[in-house]
């Protein structure tokens, strides 16, 4: 019999080990039910009889995994502190399958449920997790308003610096439940580098809607190029299939007329010595004429005095 204590290693060891690849295990992939419902999730792997032991975890939105419950085909199961039988009972009549339920469920048992075997308590295989999704009965499916948010013009203000980055901010609200995915394109192409999306959607309480932001940072160059079009992705899942929300806009072409550059200082400074040198010429030219006006007086009024 394994102890309550080894179990605990167990999973220090799993979380070291980390998610190992899955492939051989199967569960199921998604879950949609309403509030005070029951869900069942099955899992089943391909592996020899050996491998009969089962641990069952859930990851709930914003938090670390949790260990809820070790099974094998021999019961009595062995439940981890804050989980109980009559809320989670499990199910192991085979080495391969095995089954988890969640009892009256609530808009706080909504995550991710994950379902690993294991031959010796040390290494084990993750399924890729089930998504819970527990709707409230008087909430309507609703997908997301999406809006991209043009960079902060505050930002890498230093036109020197030849790693100036700018960065994009796509914002997704309004939408319930909170089954998206964000992606982003420049010009028709998928990107990756550089993009930061939450972990997950976030509840906003005021509304009982969720909200989700990605982040796309590029090279200034390539913002300040107004023929680049940056567009925000986010699918959502409306129960049946899944629906693409987008919003894009264009680089900005940067303009120069207040920045003063070497060139625009030395054309300046050249056609301020021109306007002055002209001013001078002008000057000297008015003053000989004044003279020569004074000249002509005083030589007119001496004729007179004879």
């Amino acid at each position: 019999m394994i102890t309550a204590g080894l179990i605990r290693l167990s999973a220090a060891l799993l979380w070291i080990v980390g998610l190992i690849d899955g492939s051989d295990v199967t569960q199921t992939p998604l879950l949609w039910k309403l509030k005070d419902q029951s869900a069942t999730m099955n899992c089943s792997h391909n592996k020899d009889a050996s491998f009969y032991q089962m641990y069952w975890y859930r990851q709930l939105p914003g938090e670390g995994m949790k260990q809820i419950v070790y099974t094998t085909t021999i019961p009595p199961f062995q439940y981890e502190s804050g989980f109980s039988e009559d809320k989670f009972p499990a199910q192991k009549n085979n080495p391969q399958t095995g089954s988890l339920t969640v009892e009256k469920l609530l808009p706080e048992d909504s995550g991710v449920y994950f379902c690993a075997v294991s031959q010796h308590s040390d290494t084990a295989y993750f399924g890729q997790g089930t998504k819970l999704t527990v709707l409230e009965k008087d909430k309507e499916i609703t997908g997301p308003s999406v809006k991209v948010l043009q960079p902060s013009p505050k930002e890498c203000k230093n036109e020197k610096d030849k790693q100036r980055k700018k960065t994009l901010v796509c914002v997704a609200k309004d939408f319930y439940p909170d089954h998206v995915s964000v992606s982003w394109e420049i010009n028709g192409q998928n990107v990756t580098n550089g993009v930061a999306t939450d972990e997950a959607a976030q509840l906003m309480p005021e509304k009982k809607f969720y909200q989700i932001t990605s982040r796309l940072r590029v090279p200034a160059k390539d913002w300040e190029n107004s023929d680049n079009e940056f567009k925000c992705i986010v699918n959502f899942f409306n129960k049946t299939h899944t629906v693409p929300y987008t919003d894009s806009i264009y680089g900005e072409a940067v303009t120069t007329t207040n920045v003063m550059t070497r060139e625009k200082y030395v054309k300046i400074t050249q056609a301020a010595k021109l306007t002055y040198s002209v001013f001078i010429a002008k000057s000297c030219i008015y003053g000989a004429f004044v003279v020569f006006l004074v000249w002509k007086l005083q030589g007119s009024k001496g004729k007179q005095n004879y």
